[in-house]
């Protein structure tokens, strides 16, 4: 490594294109990707992968609608990556007005009778029938991105950072085997990892917290025309997982402040209780085929946007996380904004190169 390395701070879906955005504008710019464990395998590894076209805040929308497009032409480039397109309904009890300022333009949301086969309507909801969602296996396309950059970028898998030291115009990394190594700038990708000794000093400023992730299993085959059902009211949703054959459900679990690095893999009591009501309230029939699911965290931000910013006064550590559980659905944009702060050499503006087929 040298003083022009670009050392980017975890191989995640976020970390392995902030070094595919690093490479596209600046290609003579060495790159190393360090993980604790392997490409793919932590917050990633447990993503629901769901992209659709939605956002709170205005910074959120464009965040999307970048992302939103950057998959759409890798999707469209090369086949064999594993995105999939979905067709998309919305349950809300909002006006077309409400939902309007939520979802883009491109959802192009339209009032709609039908309602999805296996979904039961509460008093008062009405039903949207969108577009422009997808769902992704998450690993598998971090994987194929990395695959893709090895010949131009290093990827030193089961490393860890134990230090991350600002000195004058470099960056020194201590590892976890004993070296010291020294980079001109640095991007933290942690994903929930935040409380890690190596930066844990530097990222306490930006106050975001570690929240608990869940989904549900539920063992029922999807056919292939069945999309994404979305439960406004309650930020929850039903994705078709067709590439492993069963159902997801996703519903917001309120517990704070865990740690990644204990958070069991073990669903508990409180998982189904807080999770069953809203099931059996909108689909009873899949309440009924509940199996299982996965469990893990995600860094949330004060504010409910991603965190991109400098973490030193000369700008050479760059934070990029804090994605609200949102990480893969943001990712291409949040790796835009984090390339953008870190004045490579030779910098571009250019969009990334294509990759080649898998």
């Amino acid at each position: 490594m040298t003083s022009r390395t670009v050392a980017v701070v975890g191989g995640g879906i976020i970390g392995c294109l902030i070094a595919r955005e690093v490479i596209s504008r600046s290609p003579d710019t060495p790159v190393v990707v360090f993980d604790r464990d392997g490409i793919g395998t932590g917050a990633s590894r447990r993503s629901a992968g769901l992209h659709f076209p939605r956002g709170a805040t205005e910074r959120v929308r464009q965040m999307t609608a970048y992302s939103h497009d950057y998959y759409a032409d890798l999707a469209a480039k090369h086949h064999a990556l594993p995105i999939h397109s979905l067709g998309m309904t919305v349950v809300a009890t909002h006006t077309a007005a409400s939902l309007a300022q939520i979802y883009l333009d491109r959802a192009a949301l339209t009032p709609t009778d039908a309602v999805p086969g296996l979904v039961q309507m509460p008093r008062g909801a009405g039903v949207w029938r969108g577009q422009g969602c997808h769902y992704a296996d998450v690993p598998a396309l971090a994987q194929a991105i990395a695959r893709e950059l090895r010949p131009r970028v290093t990827f030193r898998e089961g490393v860890r950072v134990t230090a991350v030291e600002a000195a004058g115009s470099q960056v020194l990394l201590r590892l976890s085997t004993g070296e010291t190594c020294t980079a001109g700038r640095v991007v933290l990708a942690p994903g929930p990892w935040l409380a890690d000794p190596a930066w844990r000093d530097l990222v306490a400023p930006l106050h975001s917290r570690v929240k608990k992730v869940v989904a549900i299993h539920l063992e029922q085959e999807p056919r292939p025309d069945d999309g994404v059902v979305v439960f406004q009211d309650e930020d929850a949703f039903l994705l078709p997982l067709r590439h492993r054959g069963h159902w997801l459900f996703s519903y917001t679990h309120d517990e704070w402040d865990v740690d990644p690095d204990t958070v069991s893999s073990g669903l508990d009591d409180s998982v189904f209780a807080a999770a069953m009501p809203l099931l059996h309230r909108y689909s009873p029939a899949l309440a009924e085929r509940v199996v299982g699911g996965r469990m893990f965290c995600d860094a949330y931000s004060v504010d409910r946007q991603p965190q991109v910013r400098a973490l030193d006064p000369a700008g050479r550590v760059i934070f990029a996380g804090s994605a609200n559980g949102s990480g893969y659905r943001l990712a291409p944009a949040i790796a835009a904004e984090a390339v953008g702060l870190l004045a490579l050499d030779g910098q571009t503006s250019q969009p990334p190169k294509e990759m080649s087929p898998a």
